[in-house]
């Protein structure tokens, strides 16, 4: 298991809160303010997870710029209340950005499928004729 140190739990907490924010935001017509909060909610506990230097040398690297501009000024924009520009800027930005990443999520999304209990339930789930 890994172990975290208390800053690193209050940047779990940060993030997760973020995350819960910009989708109760999305989930309400794309609430401005709630966007706005999980924004600098993910952003501070990102810096809190993984330190303020290599937070700003990940973002700042020189072929990670074009995402980091969408990405920043998505939460910029959204900061400013355009919420759903923001949140395009966002996601093209997000996903520039963090390109490198996918691979490796869904790498571990598959071999999730090896996990015997689990392996079960997808069985059943996937058996199952009902349209309901």
């Amino acid at each position: 298991m890994v172990s975290l140190t208390d800053f690193q739990r209050i940047g779990v907490g940060l993030v997760g809160f973020g995350i819960f924010f910009i989708l109760f935001g999305v989930l309400l017509y794309f609430d401005s303010v709630l966007l706005a909060f999980g924004n600098i909610l993910f952003l501070s506990g990102l810096v809190f997870i993984i330190g303020f230097r290599r937070t700003f040398t990940f973002f700042f690297q020189r072929p990670k710029l074009k995402g980091t501009s969408f990405f920043l000024g998505g939460v910029i924009i959204v900061l400013m209340r355009w919420p759903i520009l923001g949140m395009l800027l966002e996601a093209y930005g997000f996903i520039t950005l963090f390109r490198s990443f996918f691979p490796v999520a869904f790498g571990f999304f598959g071999s999730l499928v090896n996990i015997p209990v689990l392996s079960k339930l997808l069985q059943k789930v996937g058996d199952s004729s009902s349209m309901v």
